[in-house]
């Protein structure tokens, strides 16, 4: 299997960055698309890395934020027949405090002959899994944050209930992409552990919304990660160079910076 980011906040080349995310990923004889980033950027990183949206067989929106989702008619114009997956909780409806954050308006009635609402845990293909939050509470998340949801007129805290791990079954093990784990890293794992029971997660791989987090806050995550036994943990985006640096302190080199270009590969 092989990992290429066509969008990070960082990047190492002449490719473009931009907060979001967006990886092309290579399974076996098949290809998917993990979210589009927050404009037309990761199609014109695609074309220089030489990549074709057009073999992409299936997108996943990791979930319904504007940095993930806001290149997806760029998506739809690139490749016309590809359906992507989003979780059936996603509405145009996020914000954070007074900012709307949430998928482009319109996006999800002009595009829905190519929206595949998933009910649940969905696999699209064989070794391939979308896992939504399975955590109660998560809503509590939301009002630490600051973010919540509007619903026929009425806020309620945000529970990510239209967030979703994609999880890719490997001979390394499982790897776990979540693209800002906002439902929280820790109980992102322990959902694949139920889901996958007696499986290893070789690898955690996405942000971890911690570019605003204190340090002991990221020092605490980085300790039980520690007792997780993950192998690596791949993350970049929005968890922030500092809260980067501290992981690394305490993990190590089971912590790596992402950034755009990089290609990483799975037996």
């Amino acid at each position: 299997m092989k990992l290429t980011f066509l969008v990070d906040n960082n990047t190492r080349s002449d490719l473009t960055p931009e907060w979001g995310l967006s990886v092309y990923i290579q399974y076996g004889e098949h290809t998917l698309l993990l979210d589009t980033g927050a404009s037309d950027t990761f199609a014109k990183n695609a074309e220089m890395l030489g990549l074709p949206l057009e073999q992409v067989e299936f997108g996943v929106l990791s979930h319904a934020h504007y940095d993930h989702s806001d290149g997806m008619e760029t998506f739809f114009a690139k490749n016309p027949t590809a359906p992507f997956y989003l979780q059936a909780g996603c509405g145009e409806n996020c914000y954070h405090g007074d900012a709307y954050i949430g998928i482009r308006k319109g996006t999800l009635e002009a595009y829905q002959s190519r929206i595949e609402c998933a009910e649940g845990t969905v696999s699209p293909l064989p070794g391939v899994t979308l896992l939504p939050h399975s955590t109660p509470g998560l809503g509590a998340i939301g009002e630490k944050a600051g973010m919540y949801v509007l619903e026929n007129g009425v806020r309620r805290w945000d529970s990510f209930d239209h967030e979703q791990s994609l999880v890719l079954e490997t001979e390394e093990g499982l790897v776990v992409m979540n693209s800002c784990s906002h439902g929280g890293a820790l109980n992102i794992l322990r959902e694949v552990g139920e889901a996958f029971p007696g499986k290893h997660i070789c690898a955690l791989i996405g942000g971890l919304h911690l570019y605003d987090s204190p340090d002991e806050t990221v020092e605490e995550l980085a300790s039980a990660l520690k007792e997780a036994g993950v192998d690596r943990i791949y993350t970049g985006h929005c968890t922030g160079d500092r809260a980067i640096e501290l992981l690394q302190k305490v993990l190590g080199d089971r912590v790596v910076q992402i950034y755009t270009g990089m290609v990483l590969e799975f037996a």
